[in-house]
């Protein structure tokens, strides 16, 4: 069963007592023939696989981004860690981030959805004031509190995929409408994307197009009203990339158009050489020669070509097998989540994430034109870091709320990793809790609107003689006492 098909109301049958003629079926399953597909049957297979992703991509990024960053580094302020500081200073903070993110139950990430929503937005328009937001090479992007710069879109892109979750799940059990559900998600995103597109981002608001588009196919649109959507999101991106100069030459020189070496195309063409000076092999850690300031931001958005030319191809498939196996998982815990919040999140997180970084690798090839998206967890910068971590939190916390997992935590089998971070068992899933803790918020939020209704009646209106006035609702006189001076 796909996830679409997972986010639609069950059958009637769900939940009854399988029959016999079910149970030998079941018997009757292929059972793994391999060690790591027995591993795979483990209750919490696929929470040791994202933390393990998360783990080793991290760790190749720290030791990247110190071998492309050195020769610059050392250059420019005379210590060859420097950069590398910071990225670690930033892996520190991903990590705390990750930590908070795998113990928070899951009611209150919804619970803090939206306003967190709202409070990235509010971030997203003071970054455009001058005085307030951090402008560098002609874009707006940042926050600086100290010596830590902070990036709104990267906080908005998990804030936006938390709160569509949230939203499309509770349309969807309310059985609610196509424009209930389509008109406060995608205004929403476009109100995100236009003001990331002010920085100017092109980049970031591809991945926020991303987000929404994955909201939107794993909340069950219609495939009809999905694509009429996509279709006019990609005529937006192709009018933003010829629009401005830069953009448009980075699209010219991918065509082929420019012929000058040293024009628009000379970053993306010095990324081929690398990758071809790196072979099958590798020329050996550190060793490259196009960080000697042959290829522009080899650390950043094309340190996957010095990965090609350090750690050879192989190298680059270890890093494609890492992503690979991160979509797997990612799947595979939407796939097995029984709460429809999870399953929306998870798909979503996962495909903007694979998306993120098929477009970084695409681009450095010479398969797409250069966009500007990093490598998650493997490209400098970081505010990317610290949010991809955590994102990768909430997604491991997701792979703790599979009903097997929770079965297997609660009969003891934590494991070494849950005991030595003393994680909290997580609650398992209750559709009939969870109806009754939207009725309850459903009452609440009718009660607090008679009571809005019940105080406008009460004011008194202008111009209105006290005559007038409904004599109920006069002030009551005790014996022996004045009435209210008029």
């Amino acid at each position: 069963m796909s996830i679409r098909e997972s986010a639609r109301p069950s059958s009637p049958t769900a939940g009854r007592k399988p029959d016999r003629t079910s149970t030998a079926r079941a018997d009757r399953q292929p059972q793994p023939r391999t060690r790591f597909g027995t591993w795979l049957q483990r209750p919490l297979a696929s929470f040791h696989l994202i933390v393990t992703i998360a783990t080793l991509l991290t760790v190749l990024g720290l030791v990247m981004v110190l071998s492309a960053s050195s020769v610059e580094s050392y250059a420019g302020g005379g210590s060859a860690y420097a950069l590398f500081n910071q990225q670690a200073m930033y892996a520190v903070l991903g990590a705390v981030l990750f930590y908070i993110a795998l113990r928070m139950p899951i009611r209150t990430l919804r619970k803090l959805s939206f306003p967190a929503f709202v409070i990235s937005v509010i971030m997203l328009v003071l970054v455009l004031i001058p005085g307030i937001g951090v402008e560098v090479q002609g874009a707006r992007r940042w926050f600086m509190i100290g010596s830590i710069s902070v990036q709104p879109s990267e906080i908005a892109k998990v804030t936006f995929a938390l709160w569509g979750a949230h939203l499309l799940a509770s349309r969807r059990s309310e059985n609610a409408s196509l424009k209930d559900i389509v008109i406060p998600l995608v205004p929403a995103g476009l109100i995100v994307c236009g003001l990331v597109v002010l920085q100017p981002n092109l980049s970031t608001t591809i991945a926020l197009g991303i987000v929404l588009a994955a909201l939107l196919w794993f909340g069950g649109l219609p495939v009809r009203v999905f694509a009429a959507i996509m279709a006019s999101g990609a005529a937006a991106a192709v009018v933003l990339a010829l629009s401005a100069g830069y953009r448009s030459a980075r699209v010219t020189g991918w065509l082929g158009t420019d012929n000058d070496p040293q024009g628009t195309g000379y970053q993306a063409r010095q990324a081929l050489y690398s990758l071809a000076d790196g072979g099958i092999l590798g020329r050996g850690l550190g060793q490259s020669r196009a960080k000697w300031s042959y290829l522009p931001n080899s650390h950043n958005d094309f340190i996957f070509a010095i990965i090609g030319e350090e750690l050879g191809f192989i190298g680059c498939a270890l890093v494609i097998g890492l992503f690979a196996l991160f979509v797997y998982t990612g799947l595979r815990i939407a796939m097995r989540s029984s709460d429809p919040f999870l399953r929306l999140l998870t798909a979503a997180a996962t495909s903007w994430i694979t998306a993120q970084a098929v477009i970084n690798m695409g681009y450095v090839v010479g398969l797409l034109p250069v966009t500007g998206l990093q490598l998650p967890l493997v490209s400098a910068g970081g505010s990317s870091l610290a949010i991809t971590l955590l994102m990768f939190g909430i997604i491991a916390n997701a792979a703790r709320h599979e009903p097997e997992a929770i079965a297997a935590l609660h009969a003891g089998q934590e494991g070494r990793f849950a005991r030595l971070v003393r994680l909290p068992k997580p609650e398992a899933y209750s559709p009939s809790k969870a109806e009754a803790a939207r009725a309850e918020a459903a009452r609440r939020a009718a009660v607090k609107a008679a009571r809005k209704r019940e105080m406008r009646n009460d004011m008194p209106r202008r111009g209105r003689p006290v005559e007038a006035r409904d004599p109920r609702r006069q002030p009551r006189q005790r014996n022996g006492e004045r009435g209210f001076d008029r």
